[in-house]
């Protein structure tokens, strides 16, 4: 289970955001007992980029190693 304040990787692009598959966030809200998650993306000197809705079934993976995808990462298949 996902909760408030776990980082989560994309297991897939959000475009209208410039999110990419692999980005880093942090959920800070979780809507109808996990059936969709508020995760703020930030990047590397700690500005938000986003904060986007997203359905916890296909947008998101927690158990991977996160890293920044600025930085060397694993590649997650959604």
């Amino acid at each position: 289970m996902i909760n408030e304040h776990d980082r989560v990787v994309l297991t897939e692009d959000v475009p209208c955001e410039g999110l990419k598959a692999g980005d880093v966030g942090t959920v800070v809200h979780i809507h109808a007992g996990g059936e969709a998650y508020e995760v703020e993306f930030i990047c590397l000197d700690g500005q938000t980029v986003a904060v986007v809705t997203l359905k916890a079934n296909r947008s998101l993976d927690q158990n991977r190693r996160n890293r920044s995808r600025a930085g060397a990462r694993r590649q997650v298949i959604g």
